[in-house]
């Protein structure tokens, strides 16, 4: 028997700076539209947020240039304060993410299901860029 198991894909970083700066900065919408995006020429002019089991989320994300756009939202499945969120993306796709505080510093590990158009690398690649945003915006602020 075959099981469509959809690929898990991780991706993380080490922020400098506590778990509670770097939660705040994940989850607050004025925050989310200033690091969501995967590279300079794409933005995430806004982002609206429903922190808690069943509440929604939804991030509009668009080329600079307005050559495209798309919002990317979903359904919390899990939010524990400071250590953990899940949810599934309205394509059934799951995302968890985990924030390890380690003091002055927060690891944050992301895990989700890869879709089937594109290589997995690059879906990698994508979230890696935008985590690594995140980790250079909270930092820098």
């Amino acid at each position: 028997m075959e099981t469509n198991q959809p690929t898990k894909v991780t991706v993380e970083t080490v922020i400098q700076a506590p778990v509670e700066k770097v939660w705040r900065y994940w989850t607050e919408p004025n925050h989310i539209t200033k690091w969501n995006q995967a590279s300079e020429d794409w933005h995430a002019p806004r982002a609206e947020n429903d922190l808690r089991v069943g509440g929604e989320f939804t991030t509009r994300m668009e080329a600079k240039d307005g050559s495209m756009g798309f919002d990317f939202g979903g359904v919390y499945d899990v939010v524990n304060l400071h250590e953990a969120i899940s949810y599934t993306i309205g394509d059934g796709r799951r995302v968890d993410i985990t924030f390890v505080n380690q003091g002055d510093a927060t690891k944050v590990v992301e895990t989700f299901d890869a879709e089937g158009t594109n290589p997995v690398e690059m879906q990698q690649a994508g979230w890696q860029a935008i985590m690594d945003n995140f980790k250079a915006y909270t930092e820098q602020n």
